[in-house]
């Protein structure tokens, strides 16, 4: 049932801001006005890379459950299957976002066998950076660069030209990425490793496994001293991720709409449906019938 779930595709993010057609996989987002209004105020998935640079305003955003405040002259890079909850615009935000499959970056990519500008994707699920003047500059200008080539035809070399105009702006957040890297500030503390760790083992077990002694065991340490972590860097208890991972991906099931109810509660293993009702309800104060009609 998995390839049932909703995925936003490229395609659903421009439609949903509005914006006209570009290239197949790769799309770049430049906001004209300042956003106040939340466009994807539900939860959702995508295939695709993101980069999304925050030129003004503040927002509040879940990226697997982790929370984020994003503001001005911040930089998120995120990777595919990232679960992403905008949960509230604080506000009016001017923003730039380009986004890309992996099929896009490897096609027009100058050396397929250097994949070192990618490595900053491998490194969290949302990794967020502070970026300094001369960096927003240096980016915004290679930003709208690559978007003139993505959105214009050129009688001459036109690929050649988004190639290069890609992998310029991919190098260049790399050369961000790589002294943030050697400054250290992007290291984890270990508190820090072991809600990654944690995360990364909840996305995969949270359909099967709910009990927080599992997840303990797994990190082999006590229940009480995880939940002390996570509490401490997410400012969730085990108990707590471990509900909003159901509640979370029970969102994203319902706004399919060739989705039972019936079906849903089954690929979230719930024993009936009555039970994921009251369980979807306590967190939500909505029934999944009611959640779905509202999305």
């Amino acid at each position: 049932m998995k390839e049932n779930i909703k995925k936003n595709s490229i395609t659903d993010i421009l439609e949903a801001l509005g914006d006209k057609p570009q290239a197949d996989e790769l799309y770049i987002y430049i906001s004209t006005e300042s956003i106040s209004e939340n466009p994807f105020p539900y939860p959702f998935r995508t295939d695709s890379y993101s980069i999304m640079i925050i030129l003004s305003g503040s927002a509040k955003i879940q990226f697997n459950l982790m929370d984020y405040t994003l503001q001005t002259n911040d930089i998120v890079l995120i990777s595919p299957h990232t679960v992403t909850h905008i949960m509230e615009i604080e506000e009016s935000m001017s923003v730039i976002s380009i986004t890309f499959t992996l099929n896009f970056a490897l096609t027009h990519s100058i050396n397929r066998n250097d994949l070192n500008a990618f490595e900053f994707f491998a490194s969290k699920t949302a990794l967020n950076l502070g970026l300094k003047k001369e960096e927003i500059k240096e980016l915004v200008k290679l930003t709208h660069l690559l978007h003139e080539k993505n959105t214009t035809e050129s009688r001459f070399y036109g690929k050649e030209l988004l190639v290069h105009s890609f992998n310029l702006l991919m190098y260049q957040v790399a050369a961000v990425y790589r002294e943030r890297y050697d400054e250290n500030i992007i290291k984890m503390t270990r508190k820090e490793e072991i809600t990654s760790k944690f995360i990364k083992l909840l996305e995969k077990n949270f359909k099967q496994q709910r009990k927080v002694q599992f997840y303990s065991d797994t990190l082999h340490m006590t229940a009480g001293h995880l939940s002390k972590i996570l509490k401490e860097v997410s400012g969730r208890t085990t108990g707590e991720l471990i509900d909003a991972a159901i509640i979370t991906e029970a969102c994203i099931l319902l706004a399919n709409p060739t989705l039972s109810i019936s079906e849903i509660s089954d690929e979230l293993n719930f024993s009936d449906q009555s039970f994921f009702g009251k369980f979807f309800k306590k967190h939500t104060r909505l029934s999944p019938s009611e959640y779905r009609r509202k999305t």
